[in-house]
């Protein structure tokens, strides 16, 4: 069995369901010390409980990404007991949608302050332990909202343009010091999130993929895996589509 992450030290955002899930359980797999976090607990403990049945390395800790307390004290917590954080997925975001003439500041300001803020917070806290170690892989969800834009989606997409632009930064200033800074664009993806969405509207999104289908957690958490790994030792300040061509 493939261990690409073997004793890797790797803090997930967002992970108690959906995407961030799906890739603490790979990264669990892949030989990682998966660190759960989300703002549900019971989830996190729930998260960990089944990684840890199915023998992977796991814990979790209740983290909001706009309390810079709260980040770090859990970076504190998982340095005291494993000495390093080797990868960081910023995964948490949130939605909030409206079309620009209805949307509401409280909006605006919600997800800016999750999907911007709070991937500012998470890095900045955890940069200064991969500059010590002179080595980490930061991998951060950004969505082809963030590439093309999307009706109703004036706050999301600011959001995720601005992660791709703070991943082109950090891989400037980061990458001559070891640590490789990379986003990650998913197309429509089978979570949740969709459940209220009517099938005729999924309809419509399966049809604007060339695979004709909605993208699955796994799928998303695979390319997390490959980025967190060695094996993309040489990928550094990339934006990587994965929409099952949307864009051609």
């Amino acid at each position: 069995m493939s261990q690409r992450l073997k004793d890797k030290v790797c803090i997930i955002t967002g992970a108690a369901n959906g995407i961030g899930l799906a890739t603490a359980h790979k990264f669990a797999k892949e030989g990682g010390i998966a660190i759960v976090t989300d703002m549900k607990i019971d989830a996190v403990n729930q998260a960990v409980a089944d990684i840890k049945k199915n023998s992977g390395q796991a814990e979790g800790y209740a983290l909001n990404v706009t309390d810079r307390a709260s980040i770090d004290q859990v970076v504190e917590q998982v340095i005291a007991q494993y000495g390093r954080i080797d990868v960081l997925i910023n995964n948490a975001g949130i939605t909030k949608d409206a079309r620009l003439v209805n949307m509401t500041e409280e909006q605006f300001d919600a997800v800016i302050d999750v999907n911007l803020k709070g991937v500012f917070n998470c890095t900045q806290a955890v940069v200064p332990h991969m500059l010590k170690a002179g080595k980490g892989s930061i991998v951060t969800a950004s969505s082809v909202v963030g590439l093309y834009g999307n009706f109703g989606q004036t706050n999301y997409a600011a959001t995720k343009f601005g992660v791709i632009g703070f991943t082109k930064t950090w891989a400037r200033e980061l990458g001559p010091k070891g640590i490789r800074v990379n986003a990650v664009c998913p197309g429509f993806v089978e979570t949740s999130i969709l459940s209220t969405i009517p099938e005729e509207v999924l309809k419509g999104m399966r049809e604007r993929s060339w695979l004709r289908r909605l993208g699955q957690p796994e799928e998303m958490a695979n390319i997390y895996a490959f980025l967190a790994s060695d094996e993309s030792s040489y990928i550094n300040g990339i934006a990587l589509e994965a929409s099952g061509g949307m864009s051609l």
